[in-house]
């Protein structure tokens, strides 16, 4: 994983855990690698993926079974594309709206172009 210097890594460690949940390489309810591991893994410091798997833990995407180590929530999909969603409308949509102003470009353009790259399978 590249991490860029934008973001927090805690929170692009996250992004990338969001993201394995969406595509379905971490499945609902299903055990996840512990801290160190996942920080040997990324190159991160162990502190670090404690503070991302808090985060999921607080977002509801993930649980803590004592003992025994962290799991997705068996709804941890629907949870993340939930969240992705609200993000989308709330940051990225307003962001492209303003893109588009700005560059004159029209809905329909818009809605030409998607439907061209739906067509290519992009």
């Amino acid at each position: 994983m590249q991490f860029n210097t934008t973001e927090p890594i805690y929170l692009q460690i996250v992004s990338h855990i969001h993201h394995l949940i969406l595509t379905g390489r971490w499945g609902d309810g299903e055990r996840v690698p512990s801290v160190r591991d996942l920080a040997v893994e990324l190159e991160v410091n162990p502190n670090t993926v404690v503070r991302s798997y808090t985060l999921l833990q607080e977002q509801g995407v993930f649980e803590n079974q004592r003992g025994i180590g962290y799991f997705t929530a068996k709804d941890a999909g629907k949870r993340v594309k939930s969240m992705r969603r609200q993000a989308f409308f709330e940051e990225e949509l307003p962001a492209l709206i303003k893109t588009m102003k700005s560059l004159d470009l029209s809905v329909e353009e818009l809605v030409e172009h998607l439907g061209a790259m739906h067509e290519t399978n992009i």
